[in-house]
């Protein structure tokens, strides 16, 4: 019995240390931001997690502008 128990909770410890963004380093929830001029923001993206390069990689763009709107990244 303490057998099972103890392969259960190594499982489960495990299962949570792999997809945990927090134990990896920084992570920041993103959404992509659509503003028109004029008019405000338009459209919202869905949240999403980014850690490590993926998050360094968004934090780095600069906004793109077509027309009369802006695209951008908001991190929380």
């Amino acid at each position: 019995m303490k057998r099972i128990i103890i392969i259960t909770t190594s499982f489960i410890l495990l299962t949570i240390a792999f997809t945990s963004c927090e134990v990896l380093g920084t992570c920041k929830i993103c959404r992509e931001i659509t503003y028109q001029t004029g008019r405000g923001i338009i459209n919202e993206g869905p949240e999403a997690e980014y850690c490590d390069a993926e998050l360094i990689a968004i934090e780095t763009k600069d906004d793109l502008v077509i027309g009369d709107k802006r695209y951008y990244w908001e991190c929380r």
